[in-house]
């Protein structure tokens, strides 16, 4: 019987698995997790990240065991340790899931060299993305930079097809199973910081692996999709999925949330209900395409004219608006929130991303790299796309003359202040009048609800009004 390795890295799923599923029709499946964060740089795993990946790892370890299978876990280079794998097993065949990002096509392709040359064959299957970037493209023959015309094309081409079942692995053991590393030599688990454990609230919050990916998929559709397009701006609402880190690390597809979504439409949802969040898997979809077109993209500007920009370099903001101690209760509370549970709403990533590049004048690189380590799901495409867009630099950005008003955003989106209260509870004392803008309120209301500003609650960090001119005129460095 031939035995084949399936190299899961981002897919770490059983159902909807062509890689896996391949492997099990052939005969025997030997799945293998190979941990070499070197070989990722430079976008290695975060903090959170690394969270994340040993809680799914752990999850589908016992998956596997349930099906009469196993995990094997390995440490060092991918392709010594795949071809280690190999020869153990008796495998002649690697199979893997392709991945879009740079660093790693590169490596994978300097895997597949050296498999084939030791006489290991390789075949690669599609299912990070629902449309293949190569054979999407303009008129002209090249990649989209436009949102809209890019979907237009894809929803008249796309045929995702239906997902499939988790494979029969009972009868798929190989003759001889490879050593194993033990979970928790990875050292992926985070170490308590002064006695406090920071993963406490990411803990709290996420079920990791495929059950728990099923089961917020699950929810969403048949609880809160109806109402998607009205409550998705919230972020006090369970408005959103909140499948991002779970289709981050492959435990559910893009396929499947198609198929979802799209199986309630007959079931009570609406066509455009369904389309509104649909319309949010296309711009994953669309971040991949221009990633896989432009793999600068998350380290330098699509508008090379950007590079004029004259960024403030300013340390000390920077910090203030990582710890959400900007003296701006709703862009606080959002960074508060990411810091606790790995996850933030999407519109206040917007509202955080906008005040930090042109209310502080602070490089998008650095707030896409602060995303980067604090996202428990924190996808290369997804984060330096959507910095891109706050910053004006990219594709199909926002211009950067549109300045988010940190104050009107918040009376919009959290008008009685439920959102900020629970992420800033040193103000949840403030009457609602006076909690988005605590430096407005008399200085009696401010006593009686125990806050002091500049010790209990910073000041703001600066005037938005000022700092608007000030990101307006630095505007004129990159039009000369």
């Amino acid at each position: 019987m031939p035995t084949t390795v399936v190299w899961l890295r981002n897919s770490l799923r059983l159902h909807d698995h062509p890689a896996l599923t391949h492997a099990a029709e052939r005969g025997g499946v030997v799945p293998v997790f190979v941990w070499a964060p070197d070989e990722e740089a430079p976008w290695a795993p975060g903090g959170a990240h690394r969270w994340w990946l040993h809680e799914s790892l752990d999850a589908l370890g016992r998956s596997l065991q349930e099906e009469g299978s196993r995990l094997v876990l390995r440490q060092g280079t991918s392709l010594d340790e795949l071809k280690a794998v190999c020869e153990a097993s008796g495998a002649d065949r690697v199979v893997w899931q392709t991945r879009l990002a740079p660093a790693l096509r590169r490596r994978d392709e300097a895997v597949r060299e050296g498999l084939e040359a030791a006489g290991v064959e390789v075949r690669t299957f599609a299912g990070r993305v629902l449309h293949d970037p190569e054979q999407i493209r303009t008129g002209s023959g090249g990649p989209y930079r436009v949102f809209t015309p890019f979907w237009k094309k894809v929803r008249a081409q796309l045929d995702p097809g239906d997902p499939l079942p988790a494979p029969d692995l009972g009868g798929a053991a190989p003759a001889t199973w490879p050593e194993s590393a033990d979970l928790d030599a990875l050292g992926l688990t985070p170490e308590a910081q002064d006695g406090v454990d920071w993963a406490g609230g990411m803990r709290e919050t996420w079920t990791p692996g495929e059950g728990g990916a099923a089961e917020r998929l699950d929810t969403f559709v048949s609880q809160q999709l109806l109402h998607y397009d009205e409550e998705r701006d919230f972020p006090a609402a369970r408005g959103t999925s909140m499948l991002s880190p779970h289709l981050h690390w492959g435990e559910v597809s893009p396929r499947q949330v198609w198929a979802a979504a799209n199986g309630w439409v007959s079931n009570g949802v609406t066509r455009e209900a369904a389309d509104a969040f649909l319309f949010e898997i296309g711009w994953r979809e669309f971040s991949y395409h221009v990633l896989h077109h432009f793999p600068h993209m998350p380290d330098a500007p699509l508008k090379e004219k950007y590079e004029r920009m004259p960024w403030a370099h300013d340390d000390d903001a920077l910090r203030a608006w990582q710890r959400g101690r900007t003296g701006y209760p709703l862009v606080d509370a959002a960074m508060r929130q990411l810091w606790h549970v790995g996850w933030m709403h999407n519109r206040m990533r917007m509202v955080t991303a906008s005040f930090l590049t042109k209310d502080l004048l602070v490089r998008w690189q650095d707030g896409e790299r602060w995303f980067w380590d604090t996202l428990c799901g924190g996808d290369l495409a997804n984060n330096a796309m959507g910095w891109q867009w706050a910053a004006g630099s990219g594709a199909d950005a926002q211009p950067f003359f549109r300045i988010f008003n940190p104050l009107s955003q918040s009376t919009r989106y959290d008008p009685e202040g439920d959102y900020i209260r629970r992420w800033v509870p040193e103000l949840s004392a403030l009457p609602t009048k006076h909690l988005h803008a605590p430096w407005t309120a008399p200085p009696e209301v401010l006593e009686e609800a125990g806050v002091t500003l500049g010790e209990t609650y910073p000041h703001p960090i600066v005037d938005h009004k000022e700092a608007r001119e000030r990101a307006l005129e630095a505007l004129k460095q990159v039009n000369v």
